[in-house]
């Protein structure tokens, strides 16, 4: 398998902003396994860093830098950031795909909810660091992942197959034209555009 893709920088997941090299550098020792690193790196962006929709900000973030700037983002956004803090530290992250609801229900239609894979130790772990609001409980779990939504039949809810190594393209040109979080609302999509670089 090769996970080179799944450690290179890009426009959104910009590793070496001076931002994300600093925080690098003071949540990280060597001393740390990558297993450490990367429940490190997710407890601070699931806890420290607020999804926007959940703080109702004015400020529309999309690459790691700016979401580590802020402090917000959405969870595409958020993933970009775990995405850089781990590849600047040589684990491979990539992207997952859900199938979700905008509201409880359905009456709102549907979007694309986004969370990380990370490989360690020739497995892919799965996190969502969105951020536990609402009686959403994500945890960093090496085994069965724990998520922030569950797939609800009823409501036609299910995870895309694969992995990404880039963030979905539409979503990241809506982030970056939107002025407010109500363009985002009403233009997140609700499939990727992209096809997974890993097939599960």
């Amino acid at each position: 398998m090769n996970l080179k893709l799944f450690l290179s920088q890009n426009e959104y997941i910009d590793y070496s902003a001076q931002n994300i090299v600093k925080k690098s550098n003071e949540l990280f020792t060597n001393k740390y396994s990558a297993y450490d690193k990367a429940r490190i790196a997710f407890e601070f962006i699931r806890d420290e860093i607020s999804h926007s929709f959940d703080i109702q900000t004015t400020i529309i973030t999309s690459k790691a830098s700016s979401v580590l700037k802020y402090k917000t983002g959405i969870c595409h956004a958020k993933s970009n950031l775990l995405a850089a803090l781990l590849r600047l530290q040589g684990i491979p992250t990539g992207f997952c795909y859900q199938h979700i609801t905008l509201a409880e229900d359905d009456s709102k239609g549907y979007c694309l909810h986004c969370f990380n894979a990370i490989h360690i130790d020739n497995h892919w772990i799965k996190v969502d660091a969105r951020g536990n609001t609402k009686r959403k409980n994500a945890q960093f779990s090496v085994d069965k992942p724990i998520l922030a939504f569950k797939n609800r039949l009823e409501y036609d809810e299910y995870f895309f197959n694969g992995i990404w190594a880039t963030a979905d393209r539409k979503t990241m040109k809506l982030l970056d034209t939107a002025q407010n979080l109500n363009d985002v609302l009403n233009g997140l999509p609700e499939f990727p555009e992209m096809k997974p670089n890993i097939i599960l």
